[in-house]
């Protein structure tokens, strides 16, 4: 009798094979997740700070402030994800490297402030200044200092 157990059992194992290879084909199939474009890896390792994702004029804004420039965010279907520059400080005519950076919300606008210093030189800044904005487009420069 035992061989009669052990048979049935064969016998279902047997039949369970080609169910169990038809699902490893098909995860095999399984399309994999698309890399991170360079934008959306930036978004994603961006400090706090660094972001600023809200309303601004009755519309939803996100932007990220990186090297001394500030960016619109915008995301498409997916994690699809573009950077469009909307702010960065007058360009310097010699080598500079991003000295300050910050963005802040404040009573209904974001503050950006954006330092270049001049390499080899001391303190900030050779370029930069202090912008408001009240939509996230439309930038107003505050103080030609960069003052956090």
């Amino acid at each position: 009798m035992a061989w009669l157990w052990h048979a049935r059992r064969m016998d279902r194992h047997a039949r369970l094979m080609p169910c169990i290879a038809m699902l490893a084909v098909l995860s095999a199939c399984q399309p994999a997740p698309a890399p991170l474009s360079d934008a959306a890896i930036r978004v994603r390792d961006a400090a706090p700070e660094d972001l600023f994702v809200g309303r601004l004029a009755g519309v939803d804004v996100e932007l990220l402030v990186q090297d001394c420039k500030v960016f619109r965010v915008t995301r498409g279907p997916e994690q699809a994800v573009t950077l469009t520059e909307v702010l960065a400080p007058p360009p310097y005519p010699f080598f500079s490297s991003c000295d300050r950076q910050s963005m802040r919300h404040e009573d209904g606008t974001v503050i950006a402030v954006l330092g270049r210093m001049a390499v080899g030189a001391g303190g900030c800044c050779a370029t930069g200044g202090t912008w408001r904005t009240r939509d996230g487009v439309t930038w107003e420069k505050i103080s030609e200092h960069a003052i956090p």
